[in-house]
């Protein structure tokens, strides 16, 4: 989560980040134990992360009608190395591992089913 410290500058405050991934992605990452990610991930040499307040919005812009997909949660600290802060939409900082997506650092994964117009997601997203 980001907020503005009592100076007014934007200040990280670390929590869960979240990657949703196809069934494909999401086979591989379970028969392998870790992957590149997914062809945009590769494409761009580092795996896109979303937080609480970005999983929807990338959900709908990058994931929209598709079925079969699982959102999987990550601690960052355990990612801390790895993981760099980068502007992205509208300048906003979004969590970008440059490393392997690995199996063994997945806190949890859900289904993410199609509802209505949208994803379903899981009401304990923090």
């Amino acid at each position: 989560m980001t907020v503005l410290d009592a100076t007014g500058f934007r200040r990280h405050i670390a929590g869960m980040i979240y990657k949703i991934l196809r069934s494909d992605e999401w086979a591989k990452l379970q028969a392998d134990g870790e992957t590149a990610g997914a062809p945009i991930d590769i494409e761009d040499g580092f795996v896109h992360f979303s937080t609480s307040e970005q999983v929807r919005d990338t959900a709908t812009r990058h994931f929209a009608g598709a079925e079969g997909l699982m959102l999987l949660a990550y601690d960052e600290a355990a990612m801390a190395g790895d993981l760099r802060w980068e502007p992205s939409r509208g300048g906003a900082l979004f969590p970008h591992l440059y490393g392997p997506l690995r199996l063994a650092d997945v806190v949890w994964a859900k289904p993410l089913p199609m509802a209505g117009n949208g994803h379903l997601f899981p009401d304990d997203l923090a």
